[in-house]
């Protein structure tokens, strides 16, 4: 039972793959984004930003390179907060208990599902990141290629460790209720504060000072500044504001992500050993 989580882990990839609809729709609906809110949103505040002078010596960016880091985060947030929601399907048609009677650990559950969502957010970020450059995104501006490939990894890396921290949280709502539409009402009372309040669409410096404060314990913030690090770089400028991150900066930003993830999984754990299916 040493490798137990990949039974769990190939099974929701085989689910996420025959699973047409679902497929499409997720794969699809990240370029969408791009496609309808992104150009309308980047017409819109270039138009008003386009009389600011520019800063000496800081290159600029459009908003549509500034926001297409957030839709990125946006899309891995969503994809793992409904990731858990497999989980509750299991228990409501009886597999989940056949599971958990079986010799397989309990931590390898959370893990393997956490493992499939962390892999969807990745080939999502992927699309989101290719259909961004068609549309015009500066991703990689003056990269050479080795750059651009460790770039890429680093943006994986960021949003690998967001995408277990939710779903570990996902999987331990799911494990903790009974119908999804109880879940489904949780994560949409999340969702929209966790992305609102974070740097994804327009810089926090301009929130009030309370919503700052939430702002800076939202790990979304911090999962956006790895991918603007990694896709922009460390100091551009964007819609008139100068944006600058350091390699300390990017540390922290990383550490609180695994430190949300460690969090996360200890609940998780904590509520699987505490379920009982029947």
């Amino acid at each position: 039972m040493k490798y137990g989580f990949y039974t769990i882990y190939w099974r929701d990839m085989l689910r996420f793959v025959r699973f047409k609809t679902l497929l499409i729709s997720s794969l699809v609906q990240p370029a969408l984004w791009m496609a309808f809110f992104g150009i309308a949103m980047s017409s819109n505040f270039n138009r008003l930003t386009n009389t600011l002078p520019p800063i000496p010596g800081v290159p600029s960016v459009g908003y549509l390179t500034f926001m297409a880091a957030g839709v990125i985060a946006m899309t891995t947030l969503f994809t793992s907060l409904f990731g858990g929601i497999v989980l509750l399907f299991d228990k409501n048609w009886g597999l989940m208990r056949e599971i958990m009677a079986s010799p397989l650990p309990r931590d390898h559950i959370i893990v393997g599902i956490a493992l499939s969502g962390m892999t969807k957010s990745f080939i999502q970020a992927i699309i989101i990141m290719v259909f961004g450059l068609i549309i015009g995104a500066e991703f990689f501006k003056g990269y050479t290629a080795f750059q651009t490939v460790y770039s890429i990894l680093g943006i994986l890396l960021f949003v690998g460790v967001f995408s277990l921290g939710f779903l570990f949280l996902s999987a331990a709502i799911s494990i903790s209720l009974e119908s999804p539409e109880g879940l489904q009402g949780i994560i949409t009372l999340l969702t929209l504060p966790i992305f609102f309040a974070s740097n994804a669409l327009y810089p926090i410096s301009a929130f009030p000072e309370f919503l700052q404060v939430v702002s800076l314990a939202n790990p979304l913030t911090y999962l956006v500044i790895g991918i603007r690090y990694f896709a922009i770089g460390g100091d551009f400028q964007s819609i008139g504001i100068q944006y600058t991150t350091t390699p300390m900066e990017l540390l922290f930003a990383l550490l609180v992500l695994v430190l949300f993830a460690v969090i996360m999984f200890l609940l998780a754990f904590w509520r699987f050993r505490k379920a009982v299916v029947t």
